[in-house]
């Protein structure tokens, strides 16, 4: 890949594909600024050495068409704020409106263009489409990890008509997750959650070739427990998924890979019933009870293996980490790598929002803001929008 350092950036008119997609409440205030925070460096990298910077991005899932409630107007305040400048807001994303945009703006400037999503030739990656995002720029800075594994025009489709760059986002998420597959310090120790194994499947696969230990927490350990014939109750079970399963779990024997799965659980009829949970272990879960979290046997186990692990990959929580009741498994693994002194990698929605609620991203080498990305990653794939620079 190239390297943004050598890129002629003075007096450029520079593209960059950032993800902003930031969670937000209803009334449109953003509930965690982590995505804007990671593109800030890249952005300042950018304004200092005198590009006009233009960034382009999703927001939420509309249709191909203009939404009000998705438009990226709302993030012009927290993205000025962000950056200690005036972001000038583009009414689209390509055409007159994001020319007049950027002609408003001086080198070291900011301009936060309309959602790309609406237009319907983003997610087609429609060649006239990305033509036309590509036509105000000189160069392209793709800073946008957690849209890496997309074919999306604002990805992949620009980076064929300008000269394009990683920016310090893609390269570090890049570096820390292929650096932990191909080069860890032993042993590696992977910690898998989440809720269904059909999502998780190729990375289980690909990982057996890597890791040493696989801690599989979460629901879908029901797959693990009910390959075994193992009966769970009401826990979520893709049973058309069994016989991969006991695939994976097979080669993993073949290939001297321990599989640590949940022993005890902590349970209940449903997640709304959380003041008559009980902690039993997984062969006597009660047929119309389901397993919401890892029990503290499960918990003891699974930190013996990371607090002698020279390397740590977490993708996933071990239970429903969203209501407190059930989070104190997902809670214990992540203070357990914090204090491990492994080099430590944690990716996924659930897990990280768990890892930084106990002000803990500070203790991980690195946390990735890209959930299909990093699990694709995970899997041995390589990202359109990574491989298209360079």
């Amino acid at each position: 890949m190239r390297d943004l350092h050598s890129a002629p950036l003075a007096g450029s008119v520079v593209l960059v594909r950032a993800d902003l997609n930031v969670p937000t409440a209803e009334d449109g205030s953003i509930l965690d600024d982590t995505r804007l925070r990671a593109v800030a460096p890249t952005l300042d990298f950018l304004r200092a050495r005198a590009a006009a910077v233009v960034v382009f991005s999703h927001f939420k899932r509309p249709s191909g068409r203009p939404d009000p409630k998705m438009s990226l107007r709302l993030l012009v305040e927290p993205l000025s704020a962000m950056c200690g400048c005036q972001v000038e807001f583009a009414a689209d994303c390509v055409g007159p409106e994001l020319g007049a945009a950027i002609g408003r703006v001086r080198p070291g400037g900011l301009v936060l263009a309309e959602n790309v999503r609406f237009h319907a030739g983003e997610t087609a990656n429609d060649p006239e489409f990305a033509r036309a995002l590509a036509a105000p720029g000189d160069l392209f800075v793709n800073d946008a990890f957690g849209a890496c594994h997309r074919h999306h025009a604002s990805v992949v489709g620009i980076a064929g008509h300008l000269p394009a760059y990683p920016g310090f986002l893609v390269q570090s998420e890049v570096a820390a997750l292929s650096g932990a597959l191909q080069s860890p310090r032993r042993p590696l120790v992977a910690v898998i959650g989440g809720a269904k194994i059909s999502t998780k499947l190729g990375v289980l696969e690909n990982l057996l070739d890597r890791v040493d230990s696989l801690l599989i927490g979460g629901a879908m350990a029901g797959n693990f427990l009910a390959a075994r014939g193992i009966d769970v109750g009401l826990s979520l079970l893709e049973r058309q998924m069994l016989g991969q399963t006991a695939a994976v779990a097979a080669a993993a024997e073949a290939k001297g890979v321990d599989i640590l799965v949940t022993e005890d659980a902590v349970v209940a009829t449903d997640p709304g019933n959380a003041a008559r949970a009980s902690r039993v272990d997984v062969d006597s879960i009660p047929n119309n009870q389901m397993m919401l979290d890892i029990g503290p046997r499960t918990v003891a186990r699974f930190t013996e293996r990371i607090t002698g692990a020279g390397s740590v990959i977490w993708n996933g929580p071990m239970g429903m980490s969203e209501v407190p009741t059930f989070a104190a498994g997902t809670n214990a693994l992540a203070r357990a790598i914090a204090e491990s002194g492994a080099y430590s990698i944690v990716g996924g929605g659930d897990s990280v929002a768990a890892v930084m609620a106990l002000g803990l991203a500070d203790r991980f080498d690195h946390v990735s803001t890209g959930g299909g990305a990093s699990l694709e990653m995970l899997e041995g794939k390589i990202l359109p929008g990574v491989a298209i620079l360079g």
